[in-house]
């Protein structure tokens, strides 16, 4: 039996592992990994910035207490945007 009325369909993230080495990723039926080698900004965040995650569109990635933003297509492609990360000066230094 199938209903003639359908529910809104969300795409949900799903934060599935953390680690010493990176954190995993769930959407959509896929698995992602992002090691802190690559992803430094999620090293030495707090478990509630990790969590605090929305897929956006279907395809963007939002950590809106991080100010991180990332697209699929740079996790599954990561050749094609090379990522530059720059560290916050210190103060005094």
């Amino acid at each position: 039996m199938t209903s003639s009325t359908l529910g809104k369909i969300t795409s949900e993230v799903e934060i599935s592992n953390i680690s010493s080495h990176g954190l995993w990723l769930f959407i959509n039926e896929k698995e992602y990994f992002l090691s802190y080698n690559q992803y430094p900004w999620f090293k030495n965040a707090t478990l509630n910035n990790i969590f605090d995650v929305k897929l956006l569109h279907g395809h963007h990635l939002h950590w809106p207490q991080l100010d991180v933003d990332l697209e699929l297509k740079s996790i599954n492609n990561p050749e094609n945007y090379p990522l530059i990360y720059q560290s916050e000066p210190s103060g005094g230094h």
